[in-house]
């Protein structure tokens, strides 16, 4: 007995004197605790809306004032035409248009009914969903507290307009998340077992003595797996296009570069891994698990980001798939060019740009 007590003791004290067994135990489900609480959600806050209001009288003002005095929605601004309405879309910076016909209260008035229009970006289905039925419950409560003062029962009829996918497939969604995240995990933990397999074969050695510089040997690792990546970028649209009949309504040329790009990044990403890890099952747990549940929960892949709170918000600032997803709805369901996401890929090129450069100083040291 005693010995077996001295063998529990024994336990203790190696977890104890292990920083990662710590962490593990303690640490990481409390952060997976939060990131999920935080992060799961259906429920939507401060979403950007715009109003066409083509009546403004006293009516309008009221239902406006209820809308947005809720916290699901956010103002932002007016819209004086269908032109402007698509503009707005495409640049990303509102979710929903609330449509208001002209002369709205005497409608209202004289037949009892008057119409009002929901246009809702459904790139992402299930938020364009809820963002609708969210607005009609809000009209809903308003025309019901009005009834209770007057004989003759008001109605107020929506009319939903879903923008780039009307039918709401769900493909929408998944599709571009499930290629970021594929995309991902092949070509970084690809690249980062790479380096990592030849450090265990001992086939390092050979490479540390040949004439390449350590920029030779990490572009001759990326160049590799880069072309294996495009050709699985290439199967996933061309699967998307017949199997679920996903279009690409923006450039397609625009649309492989952007996956290059990604695909590099992801690449490059893979081989800071390599050189900061000395076996091929760490570079696999960090590779999976560093950079799976990051991409499928705080890209916008399942869970809209604007509904997040703004620490976590800024975290996904550091997730390259957050603006790969963005180009790609842009590009396939959007159909916009370059200039509605210039932004989203000088973020790519500089992160690029950085975890190639930490790769090669790492590997230096490691030469050294």
């Amino acid at each position: 007995m005693n010995l077996f007590k001295q063998l529990i003791k024994k336990e203790f004290y190696h977890i104890i004197r292990d920083p990662r067994t710590l962490l593990i135990i303690f640490i990481l489900p409390i952060i997976q605790i939060l990131l999920f609480g935080y992060v799961i959600t259906n429920e939507i806050k401060d979403t950007n809306v715009a109003i066409y209001d083509k009546s403004y009288d006293n009516v309008t003002r009221k239902i406006k004032s209820r809308i947005f005095a809720s916290e699901y929605f956010k103002y932002k601004g007016t819209v004086h035409n269908s032109q402007e309405i698509e503009e707005r879309f495409r640049k990303g910076d509102i979710k929903e248009v609330i449509v208001f016909e002209e002369n709205f209260a005497e409608k209202l008035q004289r037949e009892k009914q008057a119409d009002i229009q929901l246009i809702v970006d459904a790139s992402d289905p299930n938020t364009g969903k809820i963002i609708s039925n969210s607005t009609r419950a809000i009209l809903k409560k308003y025309i019901k507290d009005i009834n209770q003062q007057v004989h003759l029962p008001y109605t107020i009829q929506t009319i939903p307009a879903m923008l780039f996918n009307p039918e709401l497939k769900g493909a929408f969604m998944f599709v571009p998340g499930v290629m970021a995240l594929l995309l991902t995990l092949i070509s970084a933990l690809m690249t980062s077992i790479s380096l990592t397999r030849e450090k265990e074969m001992g086939t390092m050695e050979m490479l540390l003595v040949s004439p390449f510089r350590a920029g030779h040997i990490i572009a001759g690792k990326v160049v590799t797996y880069v072309i294996l990546s495009m050709i699985n970028a290439g199967g996933i649209l061309l699967l998307a296009n017949l199997v679920f009949d996903l279009p690409v309504n923006g450039s397609l040329v625009i649309l492989l570069l952007e996956c290059l790009l990604f695909v590099t990044t992801a690449l490059s990403l893979g081989i800071l891994i390599s050189t900061v890890t000395d076996s091929q099952m760490k570079a696999m747990m960090m590779s999976t698990v560093g950079l799976m549940m990051p991409t499928m929960l705080l890209s916008g892949f399942i869970f809209p980001i604007d509904n997040m709170p703004f620490t976590i918000q800024l975290i996904t600032n550091i997730v390259p798939a957050r603006w790969f997803i963005t180009i790609i709805k842009n590009i396939m369901f959007k159909g916009t060019g370059i200039q509605y996401f210039w932004k989203e890929t000088i973020i790519l090129l500089i992160m690029t740009t950085a975890f190639i450069s930490l790769s090669i100083h790492n590997f230096k040291d490691r030469l050294e």
